[in-house]
């Protein structure tokens, strides 16, 4: 096979964007010469590597291996780059995080004092929901995953960098905001606010509660915790959320932290990648930012503590 390597990274914008022009205009080339070196890529392969269906392109099994390989012929080539730039005495280059949707209420604020500290380093963030960490993680999109509940299926460099506390809330106005201490029996005829199932947050609850044996009357799943405060503003129910999407302000988003007996439930946040995978010198550096710049969001955690 005779690939260059400006053809692997045309086809490697063609897998992340799944079309032929805008992987022409990522990679400044026009759209007909993209076009020509993703044919050469194929016939230098020898199979099929994609093919287009209503408008959009989709990786066959060796479009899929190939892109793979070229994510990380791109990624040690960056992290060359980066490794000689450190001997020059500069820091620069592109840091990939991906973060379940809840680390949102804090990892914004340490990215900020890490382009801060080295302003030439460009920043792509991903925010979703578990399922979509897990996803990007299997296929090594990114330098770094952050999520409260790392998969087990798969094997990980997994470091705990900071609590987690879940609490129970209900509206300001409602009657066991005024309680001082509450049992886990009398939220059993509340309707309850959760997450969607597969969330973080939702497994550390059905865990917590398949424990005790408590069987919580759900009302609503909800696939954002904007809209659970919202919802239990409105009185619609109980819920259980991090500490961290409350900001320390819960009665300015008019609800209450409820004293319920068995939390806060103890949970923590995890900084993951693939096992074997090397960091490149920014994301290093950004890890160790991350710890630590999380002792002052409650301490760090027992490297050996679990959800």
């Amino acid at each position: 096979m005779n690939i260059t390597f400006r053809q692997l990274r045309l086809f490697l914008a063609l897998a992340d964007t799944g079309s032929v022009s805008r992987a022409a205009r990522e990679c400044h080339v026009t759209q007909p010469t993209a076009s020509m070196q993703l044919k050469e890529v194929s016939e230098s392969i020898g199979l099929p590597l994609y093919e287009v269906i209503s408008r959009r392109v989709h990786l066959t099994d060796a479009g899929r291996d190939l892109a793979r390989t070229a994510r990380s012929i791109a990624g040690e080539w960056a992290a060359l780059e980066q490794r000689i730039d450190a001997t020059k005495g500069l820091t620069r280059g592109k840091l990939r995080v991906a973060v379940a949707s809840t680390a949102k209420y804090f990892v914004p604020r340490l990215l900020g004092t890490f382009c801060a500290k080295y302003p030439e380093i460009d920043i792509s963030l991903e925010v979703l929901n578990r399922d979509g960490v897990v996803e990007r993680l299997r296929d090594n999109l990114d330098d770094l995953y952050i999520m409260s509940r790392p998969p087990t299926d798969i094997d990980l460099e997994d470091q705990v960098f900071m609590p987690n506390p879940l609490v129970v809330i209900a509206a300001i106005s409602h009657p066991l905001a005024a309680h001082s201490h509450i049992e886990l029996a009398d939220l059993s005829k509340l309707r309850f606010i959760l997450r969607e199932r597969g969330s973080g947050t939702r497994m550390a609850i059905d865990a917590h509660f398949k424990r005790l044996k408590f069987k919580p009357n759900l009302r609503l799943e909800l696939g954002s915790n904007e809209a659970i405060k919202e919802a239990v503003a409105g009185n619609l129910g109980v819920s259980i959320v991090s500490s961290h999407a409350l900001h320390g302000q819960a009665a300015e988003q008019g609800v209450s932290v409820l004293n319920v007996t068995g939390f806060p439930l103890e949970s923590y946040w995890h900084v993951v990648r693939l096992k074997g995978k090397q960091l490149s010198p920014i994301a290093t550096v950004f890890q160790e930012h991350l710890l630590v710049q999380s002792e002052k969001w409650g301490g760090r955690s027992p490297a050996n503590a679990k959800d």
